[in-house]
Parts: structure tokens; sequence; C-alpha cells
């Protein structure tokens, strides 16, 4: 089995190391994909812990984003809104 595309149920979108994407973080704009690397939680779903959604570098420290961790001003699970498909990819799945 691979992880370059599959479907999340619970955020309704494709997901996988072959989905184009951006970071989930609404002040951040950074192409990511959505694979393992940056999922947030680090297993597909977001695990025990984690949230799903994807997010860069800056965005994900250690598996988590800042509202899983529960950083300052934030409360835990209090969950940013998944961005849209980019249109490159809207296409290609079409």
């Amino acid at each position: 089995m691979g992880w370059s595309l599959g479907y999340d149920s619970n955020w309704k979108r494709d997901i996988g190391y072959g989905v184009p994407s951006v970071c989930d973080h609404p002040d951040c704009d950074e192409r990511i994909d959505r694979g393992l690397s940056y999922v947030c939680g680090g297993d597909p779903y977001g695990g025990d812990e984690g949230c799903g959604l994807f997010f860069c570098s800056k965005h994900l420290v250690g598996s988590l984003c800042e509202r899983c961790r529960g950083d300052e001003n934030s409360h835990p699970f209090d969950h940013f809104e998944p961005k849209p498909d980019l249109p490159e990819w809207k296409q290609r799945s079409a």
C-alpha cells in the first residue's frame, strides 16, 4: 500500500504525498503536499493527538500544530479551517 493518494473522510478531501497543497495555517501559503511528513499528529487523520490537517515545517513543531499543542492564545482541538484544494489538483482529479 502506498501513501501517494488517499481520502480523509474526516476533512472530506484527498490526502497523500501525491496531492499538492499549501500549509493549512491561515497566515501561510507555503507549498507542501498532503503526505505524512506534513500531517498534524504524524499519522493519517491525525493519530491520537493531532487534528489531521497539513502544515509546513514552520507551523508544525514536533508532529503537532500550535492549536493541538495548546500554545498560548489557542485552545486545544479548536482546529484551523482546512484550505481548499489547489486549482491544479482540482483539474487533475476531475
